[in-house]
């Protein structure tokens, strides 16, 4: 199931809607860096090129989870 929150980025609040368990990985890749998700998308936004923001979220969590070590 998608869910939608409410983001502020550069000073501008958007929504963004993905799946709950892209919201979960970003949670543990928010804390395991110390820092809010907020400052996570912010990131992605900045390196997002064309893609949606939503598809930029999915694709760090995915390389995110790719990286790991198994």
């Amino acid at each position: 199931m998608s869910s939608k929150r409410s983001i502020t980025i550069a000073g501008h609040r958007t929504s963004v809607s993905v799946e709950d368990p892209f919201w979960e990985a970003l949670n543990e890749i928010a804390e395991t860096r110390a820092t809010s998700v907020a400052s996570l998308v912010a990131s992605i936004d900045e390196t997002r090129g064309e893609q949606s923001l939503s598809a930029a979220i999915r694709a760090f969590v995915l390389n995110e989870a790719r990286a790991r070590p198994a």
